[in-house]
């Protein structure tokens, strides 16, 4: 009996451990955000008091959230609107081209294999960022130059390798035997591929959108050459038109900093359960 409790006593000691591990991680992750959320709700000399008052001394400024709408010089909601019409359509694009790629290169060969390959792996090495000024001149000859279509392809572009090469791994550890069996069946290889395989790399799938998704929704250095227009602008480069040379407006970016995360935060809450009931069934088949 008394081994048992000195087990149980043990066992107690490891799990308050690793709760208290657990919360410090958690704090250090969540202070920024607690910071920034109370942030935007001050005004801006409390923000800059010296020292600084943790906690609005004037009552919480909700009408900050009102008032960063209605700035002539940073249309929010055109920016939000742009953000998300950018983001979603290119990751619709990287998935779309993304998956029948991976799919090919895992399952057939075929000459230059290894050299798609690398290349995939090359391209992960450019970013929009020492790229900008080509992509200007690019944009400028097909006359995309400060549209939508323009990023979406410029995003779609920089993140479709990633993709392809994280699908690629969960494709090649799907056995070929399934393939296989659904086309002795009669099953054609589009049919295999949407209705055979896909349910088994849903995680690859999901892992891919998430990833494309969140790089398409902070992207800001091709952003800022190629949409020169207020209105088409993101949320990145809108934040930057609050941030002047004599004062800047910290009220004003820390509230359309929480409207931005805002939107990525509900897309891991619908995705949540689907990654880990993708994770749970590949780990049982």
């Amino acid at each position: 009996m008394a081994l048992l409790a000195t087990e149980d006593h043990a066992s107690r000691r490891v799990v308050i451990g690793r709760m208290t591990v657990g919360l410090v991680v958690a704090a250090v992750f969540l202070i920024p955000y607690a910071v920034m959320f109370i942030g935007s709700l001050k005004t801006r000399s409390e923000i800059l008091s010296v020292p600084p008052d943790y906690l609005p001394r004037d009552g919480a400024q909700w009408s900050n959230y009102l008032t960063m709408w209605d700035t002539p010089e940073t249309p929010v909601a055109y920016n939000l609107i742009s953000t998300v019409v950018i983001a979603v359509a290119a990751t619709l694009l990287v998935l779309l081209v993304a998956m029948p790629a991976a799919y090919y290169s895992a399952r057939f060969k075929y000459r230059g294999k290894m050299a798609f390959m690398f290349l995939v792996i090359v391209t992960q090495m450019l970013q929009p960022a020492i790229l900008t000024v080509g992509l200007f001149k690019e944009m400028l000859v097909f006359n995309l130059y400060d549209t939508w279509l323009a990023m979406i392809l410029i995003n779609a572009a920089f993140n479709l390798a990633f993709a392809v090469w994280i699908m690629h791994t969960f494709f090649a550890g799907v056995p070929k035997e399934v393939d296989e069996a659904a086309q002795l069946d009669g099953a054609g290889k589009l049919r295999v591929l949407f209705t055979i395989n896909l349910p088994l790399v849903w995680p690859g799938i999901v892992t891919a959108l998430i990833f494309t998704f969140v790089a398409c929704w902070n992207e800001f250095a091709a952003s800022l050459v190629i949409l020169s227009t207020a209105e088409n602008q993101p949320l990145s480069v809108a934040l930057t038109r609050f941030v002047g040379q004599y004062s800047t407006a910290w009220q004003y970016v820390f509230g359309v900093s929480i409207v931005a995360i805002v939107p990525v935060i509900i897309l891991f809450m619908l995705i949540e359960k689907r990654l880990i009931g993708g994770l749970a069934a590949g780990a049982t088949k």
